[in-house]
């Protein structure tokens, strides 16, 4: 978290995803049910506002969710839509430079913004009598920012000692950026949304200003409300601070097609800053727009059941039964614009090597694929994944950031909403198909982090 209150993309991601999969997975709920029941309309300016009501604390929820993120940007100008997004912080005509949270900090609220690879995202959290208050400050911002080289290039010097402290001090995040590299060839999924090194250090005042102007509009926006509201509240303040914003045109997005897969690959990387090491394996995935998209909701079962925790198949046998690693889990990334990804990762037990263990994994996965999931892991999975998405409804934090998620990379509230009924129909059949067109050497990239004690 920096000092505007930024996640980087894959915490940001990774939380997210994981309450998808939680929410996706309320397999007792009946239809009439839903999930989060949300309503939505659409203002004229084409700015859709979604509003959850929940009542059990007198607090307010606002997300504005933009469709653009850091795989939108231009050719050679990585980290703009991150930058952007320190910049909104800024200031406009009616609140000074710096002032935004502390206006939010003086009335008893938080706030905070991230970016990912497919949208950018800006929070603010309140008692609910603040909501006007709130709903104002981000309107004028989506509209009015104002940006000059006094504030740009000394944020430009926040961002690049964010990327050092992050990334250059961080062996596990150089390899996430050399892995990522190396799972595409030609997609920008590639790119660390951050942005490299020489290219941060180029962006200038008229960069950032002309990323804003071109995509920070209210017609390739999303603003969620959660929380103690009405819908009829929540409208006419939507109609008071975003109404007037007028729509622009924006450009399509265009992104290059990635090329299908034709051998795997090794990223090992050696640190005297590595005490432990570790290894992931990372497979090509479709996503729930992109691919084979039927093996999406299967997938999401497979990831839990290989490795969502305690009791999931790789933790029983690797940690538990042969005792030679200490941790394991899986993780199946559905919501992009684009493919996805599904990733494996372990790490041996204190003085344990790699090989063994990558032995010792791919014979569990090779197992998988013959036999695939059993009726009574099933049946646990999805009991589990129930448990969670109760849990997920109780507060007013996980739809906001869940349907937000959802609605940016192309999915609808009805698929939000059916997500239960989805899961509750997956077979054992379909896992293991899922499985077998994923779990594959082809495309997949291993990447092992490893101790240097000669460095």
């Amino acid at each position: 978290m920096d000092v505007n209150g930024c996640q980087r993309d894959t915490l940001a991601a990774r939380i997210i995803s994981l309450l998808l999969a939680i929410a996706a997975t309320s397999v007792a709920a009946s239809a009439s049910a839903g999930v989060f029941n949300p309503k939505t309309f659409t203002l004229s300016n084409g700015l859709q506002v979604v509003v959850v009501e929940n009542r059990r604390a007198p607090i307010v929820i606002q997300m504005v969710w933009y469709r653009v993120g850091a795989a939108d940007e231009p050719a050679g100008k990585s980290g703009i839509a991150h930058f952007l997004e320190h910049l909104m912080f800024k200031g406009t005509p009616s609140v000074p430079p710096g002032q935004f949270s502390k206006i939010i900090a003086r009335n008893g609220g938080v706030d905070n913004a991230f970016t990912a690879h497919d949208y950018t995202a800006y929070f603010q959290r309140v008692t609910s009598d603040k909501l006007d208050l709130i709903m104002g400050l981000e309107a004028d911002r989506m509209a009015n920012l104002r940006l000059s080289n006094a504030e740009v290039l000394p944020e430009r010097e926040v961002i690049l000692e964010e990327r050092r402290s992050r990334t250059g001090n961080n062996p596990g995040a150089q390899l996430y950026e050399r892995r990522r590299a190396a799972t595409y060839l030609r997609h920008p999924y590639r790119i660390p949304v951050i942005g490299w090194k020489r290219e941060i250090e180029e962006l200038t005042t008229a960069d950032a200003l002309g990323f804003y102007r071109v995509h920070y509009v209210p017609n390739i926006a999303i603003l969620i409300i959660a929380g103690d509201v009405r819908v009829d509240q929540v409208r006419a303040l939507a109609e008071k601070h975003y109404g007037p914003i007028a729509a622009r045109e924006v450009p399509a997005r265009v992104r290059p097609i990635e090329p299908q897969p034709l051998t795997s690959k090794r990223v090992t990387m050696k640190s005297s800053r590595v005490h432990l090491p570790r290894l992931s394996i990372t497979y090509r995935a479709p996503s729930f727009n992109q691919g084979a998209v039927k093996h999406a909701y299967p997938l999401l079962v497979l990831a839990e059941a290989l490795g969502g925790g305690s009791t999931s198949r790789l933790y029983r046998s690797l940690v538990v039964e042969k005792a030679i690693a200490s941790s394991v889990n899986s993780w199946y990334g559905a919501v992009q614009v684009d493919g996805g990804e599904f990733s494996i990762s372990i790490m041996p037990k204190v003085g344990g090597a790699v090989g063994p263990l990558e032995d010792a994994l791919r014979a569990e996965i090779k197992r998988f694929l013959e036999h695939g999931i059993t009726a009574a892991e099933l049946t646990r999975v999805k009991r589990s994944m129930l448990a969670g998405a109760i849990y997920a409804r109780d507060g007013i934090h996980a739809a906001p950031n869940i349907i937000g998620r959802a609605l940016v990379t192309g999915r609808s509230l009805a698929d939000i909403e059916a997500w239960p009924d989805r899961i509750g129909e997956i077979t054992a059949e379909q896992v293991l198909a899922a499985a077998r067109a994923v779990l594959v050497e082809t495309g997949s990239v291993t990447s092992i982090l490893l101790p240097d004690s000669t460095s």
